[in-house]
């Protein structure tokens, strides 16, 4: 690995920033601070978790951050959870997918 820019896992996280902010656009206004604010960081999370890992001088650092980010990918499905139920968003199996597929890599790379 040359950097975490190479990493799948990486790029798709990415992806799912992108697509949980166009998302949340369409969130209350009310909810600025609240849900939609909240969402956005724990998705950030995931990816900038990756790149901090990656960058560490040991596989045993590494590791940890990945497993920070598994925590952060928990927190946004959760969240997407709660917004789905304040019906902010409709069933999205796209997000679902995605996030699915972050998880087993993760758990791959640890």
């Amino acid at each position: 690995m040359k950097s975490h820019k190479d990493l799948t896992v990486y790029k798709t996280s990415i992806d799912l920033v992108v697509a949980v902010y166009n998302l949340t656009k369409s969130f209350p206004g009310e909810e600025r601070f609240g849900l939609t604010s909240q969402l956005r960081r724990a998705v950030v999370s995931i990816p900038s978790n990756i790149a901090e890992g990656a960058a560490r001088n040991s596989k045993k650092e590494f590791i940890r951050f990945l497993y920070i980010s598994l925590g952060s990918l928990a927190e946004v499905e959760t969240q997407l959870e709660i917004a789905g139920r304040l019906k902010f968003i409709s069933e999205n199996k796209e997000l679902e997918e995605q996030s699915i597929y972050i998880r087993r890599m993760l758990l791959k790379i640890i």
